[in-house]
């Protein structure tokens, strides 16, 4: 029973981190690349602050969404496709 409560929690955050449009459009911009981006390039595309970013980016990091890796003062990010194949693709296996 208590894995299947950690199942739930993981797909709760993980479908209200993907509920936030700002979120979602960062997601499908991580998703046209296959390297790692700068988190200041992917708020200049969604046209959004610094905050706004940093905040997007730890919900989106937090949900397993993105990886974020620190290089000196900057931090790129990645898109977690394993976590979207684990918990989207097969999203009614794991109810």
């Amino acid at each position: 029973m208590v894995n299947q409560l950690q199942k739930n929690d993981a797909s709760v955050q993980i479908f209200k981190a993907l509920a936030d449009p700002i979120r979602l459009a960062i997601i499908q911009y991580l998703n046209q690349l296959d390297h790692e981006v700068a988190c200041g390039e992917v708020g200049r595309a969604m046209h959004i602050s610094k905050t706004s970013g940093s905040y997007h980016f730890k919900i989106l990091q937090e949900a397993g969404l993105i990886s974020v890796n620190k290089v000196g003062r900057e931090k790129n990010v990645r898109l977690d496709r394993s976590t979207f194949d684990h918990y989207l693709t097969h999203f009614w296996q794991n109810l």
